[in-house]
């Protein structure tokens, strides 16, 4: 009857057609299968839509029963438990919620081949998800299953093999584990197989050599020079998958050595490798965003490959490809991270960025495009290109289209983002004083104070080091105005931080603020509360950094009046004390730097035109200062050696202390 027919045809009906299919024979079964897996192939909607009722569990059932001489059954089973789980997390769910999974891996020990491909491709559909099983590589028996797929002639098998390697392998234990298992050698071989067979090796390869410096070295080592060559070669595959995952290795092995090692120093092949990247970034699909994700990993932090990369026209591309209209968001990721690590050291890459008619504009503009990594990736851009010192100095950056959006990111939700922003305003603000007032007017200090309360470290250290670079040479009006909206208490917090590099940063805020007139040294006497703080970490601060940093606000207060040197001595010499004072230990220290601002120090307190001069020498001589000071007038540091003998002559001035 019509209406029976079209009820047949409809998700219900062919559910209950399925169910019912169960008892009777293959035939209906077979047919039942053939349907649904039509329905639902390249159909997320109606996947969902028989997933929803309950259509997994009822072909699982039917493959759990099925004969294992009903070899088309078992296949049309697997290719519809595979359709399900084909690019839908809630369809691998549901296929391994239902029980699937053990029944697959039976499959592949099945005597017909048919049947063992059938299953590989359904298990590979649901390695495709991350919500796949993890295999333990330090349980035995599943290495040996691994290199049991991996010893197949079949390439959804060995398929299947490199995905399980690829999703289940995260640690270097894990990588060491399945190299010396042989389980490398065996992907190594697969690389001369199908296309498919190399891509899958490839990927397996790259997700076991992943920054693990000992697999590179023992098994794709200068001894191992065939396995070298052999992905070298692939980088001039027809396939541009293939050259990409090629590339992606290279890349790997490159980034895993150190610089000296033999690995890719020809100038020949890391140029051909810049350019093999370059003609993939062309394709404005997968593997051209993933093309300029791994130029940008090979060339960071290795200024002669930022070099080849700009002589190669990288800057010129990126600029022209960012213009296009409608780029996808990992496009625009992947453009403004590869043109950040090019102007991280490279003035002629941020000149051919600024004199671009729209390149500053479509970077300040990502700033606050709606997915985060995207203005993550546009902040540690305009950081880079901000580093440009011909334009920082004109007030390039110091605008309104540039500052206002990149102070609304200090108060994204996203830490990551914010991280990301402090460092850009870091840079923004770090001299020129006299472009720094738009930033204070604009709000950007209050929040920056904010952020320096922060339970997040890194949030905190960012925000104190954008604060500090922000009193870098400021105007005693706009100090004046950081100083209120940062308040003293807070500040002496941050002097007290649990994280050294947040105590640096806050003393170097300190030194910058008593910088420059006399009058800004009266900030430290406020309540008396800052400089008895900074004397405190000197004492009890075991890090050198804050050393440092502690011992040049000394000695930037030592450089004012008879008050404040007589404050600094209060500190340093204590004649109350019978032990070592803490200026005489810290003239003792290895570290270079520290000596350097502690002579320093001492020169500044012992001028011979103070009326306190005198006093103080004679208390320094008895704290066992210009002894120690005699002792290193051959200090293997020229800095320090130079100081030490212009403190002696200052302090000699007042007559031989000899004993």
């Amino acid at each position: 009857m019509p209406g029976s027919a079209s009820t047949t045809h409809r998700p219900e009906g062919l559910i209950e057609r399925l169910r019912s299919a169960a008892a009777d024979g293959g035939e209906a079964k077979l047919k039942v299968l053939r349907e649904l897996k039509n329905q639902i192939i390249g159909n997320r909607t109606k996947k969902l839509s028989y997933i929803k009722l309950g259509a997994v569990p009822s072909v699982v059932s039917i493959l759990s029963s099925a004969s294992s001489s009903v070899d088309c059954l078992l296949i049309q089973c697997a290719a519809t438990i595979g359709s399900f789980a084909c690019g839908v997390d809630a369809g691998v769910k549901a296929v391994l919620d239902a029980g699937a999974f053990p029944h697959l891996i039976n499959l592949l020990s099945h005597s017909n081949e048919k049947v063992v491909d059938a299953g590989a491709r359904a298990l590979k559909m649901i390695y495709q998800s991350k919500a796949a099983p993890k295999y333990d590589f330090f349980q035995h028996k599943n290495i040996e299953f691994l290199i049991s797929l991996l010893d197949k002639n079949n390439e959804n098998v060995t398929g299947l093999g490199a995905s399980i390697i690829t999703h289940s392998c995260e640690t270097n234990n894990e990588q060491k584990i399945l190299a010396d298992a042989g389980v490398l050698k065996k992907l190594i071989n697969l690389l001369q197989g199908t296309t498919s067979q190399r891509e899958s090796s490839l990927e397996s390869f790259a997700t076991i050599i992943k920054q693990n410096p000992e697999v590179i070295t023992k098994f794709v080592g200068p001894e191992n020079s065939t396995t070298f060559g052999s992905l070298l070669e692939l980088t001039k595959d027809r396939y541009p998958r293939t050259r990409l995952l090629a590339c992606i290795c290279l890349t790997l092995i490159k980034n895993a050595t150190s610089s000296s090692s033999s690995y890719l120093q020809s100038v020949g092949i890391r140029t051909k490798l810049i350019l093999v990247l370059l003609e993939l970034v062309d394709d404005f699909g997968q593997v051209g965003d993933e093309a300029l994700f791994t130029l940008s990993s090979f060339i960071e932090h290795e200024e002669d490959l930022q070099k080849l990369a700009f002589e190669a026209n990288t800057v010129d591309k990126l600029c022209h490809q960012m213009q296009k209209e409608s780029l996808q968001a990992k496009r625009l990721e992947g453009i403004f991270t590869t043109l950040g690590n090019l102007c991280s050291n490279l003035e002629p890459c941020r000149s051919i960025v600024l004199q671009s008619p729209k390149a500053l504009i479509i970077i300040t503009d990502a700033l606050t495009h709606t997915t985060i990594d995207v203005r993550v990736a546009a902040c540690i851009c305009l950081k880079n290109v901000s580093r440009s010192v011909k334009y920082l100095s004109a007030g390039h950056f110091m605008t309104d289209a540039v500052i206002m959006p990149v102070i609304q990111l200090l108060y994204d939700a996203s830490t990551s983002v914010q991280v990301a922003a402090l460092c850009t305003v870091s840079n923004l603000v770090v001299d020129f004083r006299t472009h720094k007032s738009l930033f204070i007017q604009s709000g950007g200090v209050k929040q920056l104070v904010e952020l320096s309360k922060s339970m997040d470290s890194t949030v905190r250290l960012n925000a104190v080091w954008a604060l500090r670079n922000l009193m870098f040479l400021v105007d005693s009006r706009c100090k004046e105005e950081i100083f209120m909206d940062l308040k003293l208490f807070p500040l002496t917090r941050l002097i007290s931080d649990s994280n050294a590099c947040v105590q640096e940063q806050a003393l170097g805020l300190v030194c910058n603020l008593v910088n420059g007139p006399v009058d800004s040294i009266m900030y430290l006497f406020t309540e008396g509360l800052l400089l008895n703080t900074v004397g405190r970490e000197l004492r009890r601060a075991s890090k050198p950094q804050v050393l440092v940093q502690a011992m040049y606000v000394m000695c930037n207060v030592a450089s004012g009046k008879e008050f404040e040197k007589e404050a600094v001595m209060q500190q340093l010499v204590n004649e109350d004390d019978n032990n070592q004072s803490i200026i005489v230990t810290l003239l003792q220290s290895d570290v270079a730097s520290l000596r350097t601002a502690v002579v320093w120090t001492v020169v500044n307190l012992t001028i011979p035109t103070g009326a306190g001069a005198l006093a103080r020498v004679v208390k320094l001589r008895n704290a066992g200062v210009v002894s120690q000071l005699k002792n290193m007038v051959n200090d293997p540091c020229l800095d320090v050696k130079l100081r030490v003998r212009t403190a002696l002559g200052q302090s000699m001035t007042f007559g031989d202390f000899s004993t």
